[in-house]
């Protein structure tokens, strides 16, 4: 890929700065691959901490033997129109149709439309041959070879890869032994030493070290982000490589870059050893990762809303709209419920929520702990399986009202909405702090102060009943269902 050496808006300039990560680090080739200097084999286990003022040499030596360079070649396909954009995170394809000029600069990172080759990196984590590489690396690959730093080279096959996470497992196919490293077991600190190998931009084998300079980074690239933000530089063709500790231990796979220029600009993110193992394990044992479902469409809780559940701190996952047969609507889990645990773990955002919901297999019994009406309950729920088609939301068409409500405390206009439950806003003052928080005509108020809506009596009567400061409101806009606060007195 390469980058676009103008922006004609700032908006543009935004936006190919997070394509820098969303395109991640794998380097694309159509012709013959050129490789320098490729990763040898040695490593396993760990060893004493280095110190790192007299040098990262030792370190080196030891892990460096582990690691691999990926070289995955592509069977060409017909391309489209629509090919550039369309494995591009939703915020992408958004820019693109709001920018076709930008359109054709950019290439598929994958290179799988075109044919020809990508290179990426890998490394060892068995004795017999299982490599860790990412998902984004070897996606559609028609064949793969991995080759070890003095040279050697072997074939690969995928064995599982899952994009949720952006990870994948290979097993080198050959009954010789190789030399491993292993999964740290502890949680990587913000200010650790980190040293970054891979294969950046084909060269092979390369070393650059720096410290974890943040946890926790959610960078939009899929429901499950939790990654270990690095300031050791990171650059195309590193996909896939590891990140090691002191002590030789990887604690996370190298997987995307943060760059308005497509070099390394010190933001390079990797995803935690915890969530490898993890994924690692399903895809040996199954191939594929099957993740537990509940079947809500949440969002975090915000001072405002907070205060108008009357809960004591802004923390939680609040519902705002349940799939059809899920396990949530089937245990009783309801619109406007806060999770504020689950399995006993405590549930700090939507995010959290989905992490948490996702590490738990099928079939299990989970307890989610909720705030429903300012009281708390638990309620127990049989997870599903994570469906791989859409789901539809649920729903209750209930009979409306014909009449029109002005509501000018709010500067909101309502009628009956006619093709479901709710009342539709047909117009709003612009000044008002409706309009700031973002409603809009068209949008459908489902839910006011926990009462349902179906007429725009329910709503005058909802207010009258509101004792707080503020009002909370569930709003559908599209396919979003939305909880929002207002003050109760003027809009």
């Amino acid at each position: 890929m390469s980058n676009t050496t103008t922006h004609t808006t700032r908006t543009a300039k935004s936006v190919l700065s997070v394509f820098g990560a969303a395109l991640l680090a794998s380097t694309l080739l159509t012709g013959s691959l050129a490789i320098g200097t490729t990763p040898q084999a040695f490593a396993q286990g760990t060893i004493a901490a280095i110190d790192p003022t007299k040098g990262f040499a030792p370190l080196v030596e030891h892990v460096m033997p582990s690691v691999v360079s990926v070289e995955v070649k592509f069977q060409p396909a017909a391309a489209s129109s629509d090919d550039t954009a369309q494995d591009l995170p939703p915020q992408l394809k958004e820019f693109f149709e709001q920018f076709p000029q930008f359109r054709d600069r950019f290439q598929n990172p994958r290179g799988s439309r075109e044919g020809g080759s990508a290179v990426g990196s890998g490394f060892v984590i068995t004795e017999d041959g299982y490599v860790v590489t990412n998902n984004h690396v070897v996606s559609n690959a028609e064949t793969v070879k991995v080759t070890f730093n003095k040279g050697k080279t072997y074939d690969a096959k995928v064995i599982g890869t899952d994009s949720k996470t952006d990870l994948a497992l290979l097993k080198i196919d050959s009954k010789d032994s190789f030399d491993y490293v292993p999964l740290s077991t502890r949680d990587a600190k913000v200010g650790d030493w980190v040293m970054a190998v891979g294969n950046p931009f084909g060269l092979g084998g390369t070393v650059t070290a720096g410290i974890v300079s943040a946890r926790g980074r959610d960078i939009g690239s899929g429901p499950y982000d939790d990654f270990l933000q690095i300031d050791a530089s990171i650059n195309k063709g590193n996909s896939g490589g590891p990140s090691f500790n002191l002590e030789g231990e990887v604690i996370g796979v190298n997987s995307a870059i943060f760059s308005p220029s497509g070099g390394s600009v010190g933001i390079g993110f990797a995803i935690p050893a915890s969530i490898v193992d993890k994924v690692v394990k399903e895809l040996k044992s199954n191939g594929s990762v099957t993740r537990g479902y509940l079947g809500v469409q949440i969002q975090p809780v915000t001072e405002d809303i907070a205060e108008s559940l009357g809960l004591a701190k802004a923390e939680g996952a609040i519902i705002s709209n349940l799939t059809e047969k899920s396990p949530a609507l089937k245990a009783g889990l309801k619109q406007g419920d806060t999770i504020i645990k689950a399995n006993g773990e405590d549930i700090t955002d939507a995010k959290d929520l989905s992490r948490t919901v996702a590490t738990l297999k099928p079939g299990t019994s989970v307890p989610f702990e909720i705030v429903r009406g300012g009281k708390q309950q638990t309620i127990d729920v049989e997870l599903g399986a994570m469906p791989t088609d859409g789901v539809k939301m649920a729903s209750v068409t209930k009979e409306k009202d014909k009449s029109k409500l002005e509501l000018s405390d709010l500067g909101i206009s309502v009628a009956p909405a006619v093709d479901g439950p709710g009342v539709k806003i047909t117009d709003l003052d612009p000044k008002s702090e409706a309009a700031q928080r973002g409603l809009k005509a068209g949008d459908i108020i489902l839910e006011v102060a926990g009462t349902e809506i179906t007429s725009p009596a329910d709503v005058d009567k909802a207010l009258k009943d509101v004792k707080g400061k503020k009002v909370l409101m569930l709003v559908k806009s599209g396919d979003n269902q939305t909880y929002i606060t207002l003050p109760r007195d003027q809009g």
